[in-house]
């Protein structure tokens, strides 16, 4: 059985030229149908049910995330397009939904189609949609929740109750204040940049650290910082004056 997909696009050239894309190189997809603007969207998804939308950002009548908040249900996997790398790219990462950035690589669209082909095949409860509508609608950074997949499930943490992030090859291991540890099979590079932005910090090549759990640092031996759980965890000594930095503006 096919995928089918929706094509939610108000530009007609880049409706088409996606649309000529996924017939052509995504043969696990049937293209269902094409809406150039949110109304549309909506009556096509509620009256159809597709198992994909490609849902643009931005349109004239409104935006994708209209589209989700007015359908009558999310259970569909989406993978949003967009000509800017703007404010809601970084909820759609938390988020863990994919996003392709126009003009819209062969490559990216067929890994992207890809993760949603082994998603509908895993056939677990997806909340990803709902926890991205609760991003984009939370006022302050730390009520943001990241998505964190396992071989388990999908955990979804707020950001203000990790305390640290740990390396380990091409895992990451999530250190959460009610003691649990999450290991997801990214590098620490990718949550790196997204991260940064909510006051963490990356202390080392092998840790990455939540700013507002250091309970104090230690100048000996080195230098070390210790954590909220009472971990140590070291100082790079290029990175040693930037924290030093960081934590005498939090002190101020």
């Amino acid at each position: 059985m096919k995928i089918s997909a929706l094509i939610v696009e108000d530009e007609l050239l880049s409706r088409d030229f996606l649309s000529n894309l996924v017939r052509e190189y995504c043969p696990q997809l049937e293209l269902a149908g094409t809406a150039s603007n949110v109304e549309d969207a909506v009556k096509f998804i509620n009256t159809h049910s597709p198992q994909l939308v490609f849902l643009d950002i931005e349109m004239q009548t409104g935006t994708g995330f209209d589209v989700l908040q007015k359908a009558d249900h999310h259970n569909f996997q989406v993978i949003f397009t967009t000509a800017f790398d703007h404010y809601a790219i970084q909820a759609i990462k938390f988020s863990a939904v994919d996003y392709l950035l126009k003009p819209i690589n062969l490559e990216e669209l067929e890994l992207a189609v890809a993760k949603v082909e082994k998603q509908l095949e895993g056939k677990k409860e997806d909340h990803r949609l709902d926890v991205l509508l609760k991003n984009l609608q939370k006022p302050a950074s730390d009520d943001f929740c990241i998505s964190l997949s396992t071989s388990e499930g999908v955990d979804f943490i707020p950001l203000s109750t990790i305390i640290r992030l740990e390396a380990k090859g091409p895992y990451t291991i999530f250190y959460i204040r009610d003691g649990r540890q999450i290991m997801v099979s990214r590098n620490l590079k990718e949550y790196e940049l997204s991260l940064q932005e909510h006051g963490f910090f990356r202390i080392h090549n092998s840790y990455m650290i939540n700013l507002k759990d250091v309970k104090r640092w230690v100048k000996t031996d080195g230098g070390y910082a210790v954590m909220s759980d009472d971990a140590m965890v070291a100082i790079s000594p290029k990175k040693k004056d930037e924290f030093m930095t960081l934590m005498t503006k939090r002190m101020v």
